[in-house]
């Protein structure tokens, strides 16, 4: 991770850690970056950049800020408008743009936002180009065999230009529609839409595949995005599911990249659930390619147990869609995803995608001819206990020999029961420590074992 730019974008409080400045020079560098990038293989054509964003009000400052940048510095904005980030992942690839912007704190509130890099593959921005959008955030350029105090602005003709691409958004809604493989007549789905990206798009999804669709959070305001709605507030799907008679409920964040569900009494499925279920029914089909299903090292402990059961093999990453779609690419794996929602259908798009995800499980449900809730009382998720401990040195405190004893010695106890994970927080000045185990008892006493060692040692705050 950078300065500015994390495992998921350059995201922060809008106009205090992530200013209308920020996206101006991000747009500045992007700009000019693409086009120079294309005069030196012969091209003179202006570089072509596809920016989507989500409802919080903030997004438009930025929006603004990131076309005067790109238009300044001579590139052609493409404007998507209120979409998901998936969507400008397919742009993106599909109509060969030089690159993507979306802005979008996913499921954080209103106040924050960011700004998302996406490749012409429409995977998630490499390092090295981050680097370099970072070096110009600094003042600190140097490209090309020169250094750079600032860049040159586009004159004349050479202006960019600003041109509305809402029809890039539709066509990704008829590419999602043209995947599914059933109708869903006679079906009753819930949406919980977070009055966020998803709330103009994913009911003409299911209406156009049949389903009885019914809807909440789909009032955006500016303000509201992620406000006791969408897969971070579940309870308001599970209440609705229920009352309303539904046969499945789905939950997306802000921008749409994750999706949870609810089935018909209103239990929460995770995205565990959701790549046990898929997973399952790939290899069953001899789909699964490599027998392998990706995860994150925060999937659940009866996940793994479930999958060496059904003797499908798992791989596990560290923490972020971004790392999982790394090994996916590497390793040629068609499924993976995070506990969070995050679920990544290689063979369909190249980021996490919820109305995709969404439709696959209705897939699912479909073709087994079963209801959600008994296709996933097959999986046992074990009960979690995650407690966060601020200390003055998180790598210092990780690797304390008498930290590293306990969790030994916590693992120990727990044998092939349950698990320990004891992990630096990326962004904040936390040791999280975790367990499963088959009681919720047993994850406390265990989690506090270690978490007394490193308060002893004198590493907490």
């Amino acid at each position: 991770m950078g300065k500015y730019f994390g495992t998921d974008g350059f995201r922060g409080e809008a106009n205090k850690t992530l200013t209308a400045d920020h996206a101006y020079k991000v747009g500045r560098f992007l700009g000019w970056y693409y086009g120079e990038l294309k005069k030196q293989n012969g091209d003179t054509t202006p570089a072509k950049i596809v920016i989507g964003k989500d409802t919080r009000r903030s997004s438009y400052m930025f929006e603004y800020s990131l076309v005067s940048g790109l238009t300044a510095s001579g590139a052609d904005a493409y404007l998507l408008h209120v979409t998901t980030t998936p969507s400008v992942s397919y742009v993106a690839r599909v109509d060969e743009f030089d690159c993507g912007i979306m802005i979008s704190a996913s499921h954080n509130p209103y106040y924050d936002n960011g700004i998302k890099l996406i490749n012409k593959n429409g995977e998630k921005m490499d390092e090295e180009t981050i680097a370099l959008v970072e070096s110009y955030l600094d003042g600190n350029l140097n490209l090309f065999g020169k250094k750079f105090l600032e860049l040159p602005f586009a004159t004349g003709d050479a202006i960019g230009c600003t041109v509305d691409y809402v029809s890039g958004r539709n066509r990704y809604i008829g590419y999602l529609i043209s995947l599914g493989l059933y109708s869903f007549k006679g079906i009753k789905v819930g949406l919980d839409c977070a009055n966020g990206s998803a709330w103009n798009l994913a009911k003409s999804v299911f209406d156009a595949l049949g389903a009885s669709t019914y809807v909440i959070n789909a009032n955006p305001n500016g303000l509201n995005i992620n406000q006791n709605a969408g897969s971070t507030h579940m309870e308001g799907l599970q209440k609705f599911v229920v009352e309303n008679g539904l046969d499945i409920g789905f939950a997306y964040d802000g921008d749409a990249d994750r999706c949870l569900c609810v089935d018909e009494k209103g239990n929460i499925l995770t995205g565990d659930h959701i790549l046990y279920l898929y997973g399952r029914y790939m290899k069953d089909r001899e789909k699964l390619r490599n027998n392998t299903v990706v995860t994150t090292v925060m999937s659940n402990f009866g996940l793994y147990k479930a999958f060496d059961e059904q003797g499908i093999d798992y791989a596990k990453t560290a923490v972020g869609d971004k790392y999982v779609y790394e090994y996916m690419a590497k390793n040629d794996c068609r499924i993976g995803g995070e506990a969070s929602g995050h679920i990544i259908f290689s063979k369909y798009a190249t980021t996490g995608d919820g109305i995709l995800t969404s439709l696959k499980i209705m897939e699912v449900m479909i073709a087994r001819k079963a209801k959600i809730s008994e296709l996933a009382s097959q999986l046992k998720i074990y009960p979690q206990v995650l407690v966060n401990i601020k200390v003055h040195d998180k790598t210092l405190a990780q690797n304390d020999p008498d930290v590293q004893n306990a969790v030994k010695s916590a693992e120990l106890v727990l044998g092939e029961t349950g698990r320990i994970l004891v992990r630096e927080s990326g962004t904040e000045p936390l040791i999280r420590v975790m367990a499963e185990a088959p009681t919720e008892e047993a994850c406390h006493k265990q989690v506090n074992a270690i978490i007394d060692v490193i308060r002893a040692k004198g590493h907490a705050i």
